[in-house]
């Protein structure tokens, strides 16, 4: 399936291989076979991934065991070069595929779902234990799939999926750690062996990510993909600010673990609105965009925007201070636009402060998904 600017190989849970249905090893191994890695060519020729980040996911999906969801969801980012599957965040792009396949496959009961107009699915995302919810457009008892919404980063228009995450933030780990700000500031200096000292926003919401300023790394905010990927100082620059980033997160405890947590944090770099050309050719004017962000996914700059990092953005966003929020111009704000390579994205987010902490109760954008293609996938025996 197609969900945001991803694909993903989703699969019932009960369709998989007995000993792949539960957790360890056996399903790691069937997902890496599956998906053609590791790759050393970074081609995934012989799978069904895409060698980039943004394709080489898998999901897997059952019918909820919780009364008050529809469908449970689990999330893998396979690696492309390395033998293994990061189960430690969500993907906020294949979360919008999550709820026409539920209705489609008779993951949501029947008589929750009409005929025509809008199917409201609750899932449960197990990752990081936390509910989304999915409006999915119906016509004829069908899920409705085409449109002319237009989403930057996916080719064709289609029908509009608004999901919202709800209570995006961190739930933190008892440590006495801040839930969305795990430092308890809005901005510190993160020092960084071998690139200085940054200012950094480090905020856990839709997905750990660590915000630095781009001029700060020598960069305008308006980069494609092609500057950057190409580019190995840069790449390890990025993952040096990514891991010393996680060990102030307390995500981890030795920044050598991040080489075996690629999916999360993330890492990403703003700046004030400017103009610029994204990669299918279309100018954005200044006037288009409250900022710009450019965010990394396992290791590459991604070519659009990760759908958990743009709640990290709108959340961030909605709160003074952050740097995210000061790129936006600062003050208080309730949505955001801003530009990726691809062109530009809305979210939203409901932000507020409690007892001197922030909260946010939810993050709201669209999406659209699509079924590519359905049917068996072979993968041999012994490979798992």
């Amino acid at each position: 399936m197609r969900g945001g600017t991803s694909k993903g190989v989703f699969f019932r849970l009960d369709d998989l291989p007995e000993r792949a249905q539960g957790t360890g090893e056996a399903r790691d191994r069937l997902l890496l076979r599956l998906i053609g890695s590791p790759d050393p060519y970074g081609k995934h020729i012989d799978g069904m991934g895409g060698a980039t980040s943004s394709t080489s996911k898998a999901v897997i999906l059952a019918k909820s065991t919780r009364h008050d969801h529809d469908v449970d969801y689990l999330f893998g980012q396979v690696s492309i070069d390395t033998a293994f599957v990061d189960w430690s965040g969500n993907c906020g792009n294949l979360s919008a595929a999550v709820g026409p396949i539920a209705i489609s496959h008779g993951l949501v009961a029947p008589g929750r779902v009409p005929a025509n107009g809008v199917c409201t699915v609750r899932i449960w995302q197990a990752n990081i234990g936390k509910t989304i919810v999915a409006h999915v457009p119906m016509t004829d008892g069908e899920v409705q799939e085409t449109g002319d919404f237009e989403l930057d980063g996916v080719t064709f228009p289609a029908a509009e999926v608004q999901v919202e995450f709800l209570d995006p933030a961190d739930e933190g780990e008892g440590d006495g750690r801040s839930k969305m700000f795990p430092t308890g500031n809005l901005v510190d200096a993160l020092e960084v062996p071998g690139v200085g000292t940054l200012e950094a926003t480090m905020i856990n919401a839709g997905i750990p990510t660590v915000f630095v300023k781009a001029e700060a790394i020598g960069y305008s905010g308006a980069e494609l993909q092609d500057a950057i990927n190409g580019d190995g100082k840069a790449l390890a620059m990025f993952e040096a600010i990514r891991s010393y980033g996680a060990l102030r997160m307390g995500l981890v405890e030795h920044v050598e673990q991040c080489a075996k947590r690629q999916h999360t944090p993330k890492v990403a770099f703003v700046a004030p609105p400017k103009q610029y050309v994204a990669s299918s050719g279309r100018k954005i004017a200044a006037s288009d965009v409250d900022l710009l962000v450019r965010a990394l996914s396992m290791g590459k700059l991604h070519h659009a925007m990760m759908g958990t990092a743009a709640v990290a953005i709108g959340t961030a966003a909605a709160i003074p201070g952050t740097l995210v929020n000061l790129a936006a111009g600062g003050g208080a704000r309730h949505a955001v636009r801003f530009g990726h390579p691809s062109g530009t994205l809305r979210v939203g987010a409901e932000a507020q402060q409690v007892n001197g902490e922030w909260t946010v109760t939810k993050a709201i954008m669209s999406r659209s998904a699509r079924v590519l293609m359905e049917g068996w996938v072979r993968v041999p025996g012994d490979s798992f």
